[in-house]
This record gives structure tokens, C-alpha cells and sequence, in this order.
């Protein structure tokens, strides 16, 4: 890939440039969304936007493709089962990223979970302005994605 992007922490969620936040409630137990969260090739069959996933690094990493061609090599950066799963993209083909966390906490709500997921870059000027306006986007991919996700997790 031909971009390779600051190393950045946990913390990087309250720290970036550009921090977009999605919350949405799921009729699934923590346990059950972790375990989808954490099996890595199974992202295509809820996430719709990801076309490829495979781990990497017995486990630690994960190569991702988009629609439309974006490739990620990432670092899973926590993986604390039923509470939170996140990883930093290392390597991408996205001119103008410099930095890029993402971020799934998950907290029981009554029988199910309250899912928050985490956006958090860094880049040039032009892409923190566009991260910005691709909002309402990302948080209609967020809430189809785990919508699309407890219902497997429910009738599955």
C-alpha cells in the first residue's frame, strides 16, 4: 500500500482532529456482538461497505477492503471480549490520511447492548474536511451495519 500512517493509542478516540461518535441499541448480548466484532472474516456478512477482511498476524492485525477499492492494514489495538474492540490502520491506499482509530465500545442494556463506535483521524486539511461531511454517510453505514448485525445475531 502506498500510505503509511502515524502509529497512534487508545486515547487517540479523545484526541484526534476529527472525532465522529455513533451510538446505536442492539437487541443482542454484549457477548454475541464481541464475538462478531472479533471474528474478523465475518465482517462482509453485516457490514456491507466491507467486501474483504482477513486477519493477520495470528490475529493481531487485519487487512480490510472497501467498496470502491480502499484497502486498510490495521493493528487491533484492544480486543477486551464484551467490552471493546478497536484498531489503527498502519497502511492504507487513501492519499492524505495520517492517522486513524476506530473504535467499538459495547455496554449491556437491559437484554441486549448499546453500541458506540468511534471514528477518530487525523490528515491533511482536505481530508478532515471531508471526514466531516461524510457524517451523515458513515453514520448511515454505522446503524445499517449493526442493524444488520443483531439480526443475525438474533434469528441465526
Amino acid at each position: 500500500m502506498a500510505y503509511r500512517l502515524r502509529s497512534v493509542g487508545l486515547d487517540y478516540t479523545q484526541t484526534a482532529p476529527v472525532q465522529l461518535a455513533f451510538t446505536a441499541e442492539v437487541s443482542a448480548p454484549p457477548e454475541a456482538v464481541f464475538g462478531a466484532l472479533a471474528d474478523v472474516e465475518g465482517w462482509p456478512r453485516w457490514f456491507r461497505q466491507v467486501t474483504e477482511a482477513r486477519p493477520t498476524a495470528d490475529g493481531t492485525g487485519r487487512e480490510i477492503r472497501l467498496l470502491g477499492g480502499t484497502r486498510f492494514r490495521e493493528t487491533v489495538m484492544a480486543s477486551d471480549p464484551c467490552e471493546r474492540y478497536a484498531y489503527r490502520v498502519d497502511e492504507t491506499n487513501v492519499p492524505g490520511l495520517r492517522a486513524l482509530l476506530e473504535e467499538w465500545r459495547l455496554v449491556p442494556w437491559h437484554s441486549g447492548t448499546v453500541v458506540r463506535y468511534t471514528f477518530a483521524l487525523d490528515g491533511t486539511a482536505v481530508m478532515r474536511g471531508s471526514a466531516r461531511a461524510f457524517r451523515p454517510g458513515l453514520r448511515k453505514a454505522f446503524h445499517d451495519a449493526v442493524r444488520c448485525l443483531d439480526r443475525r445475531l438474533t434469528t441465526g
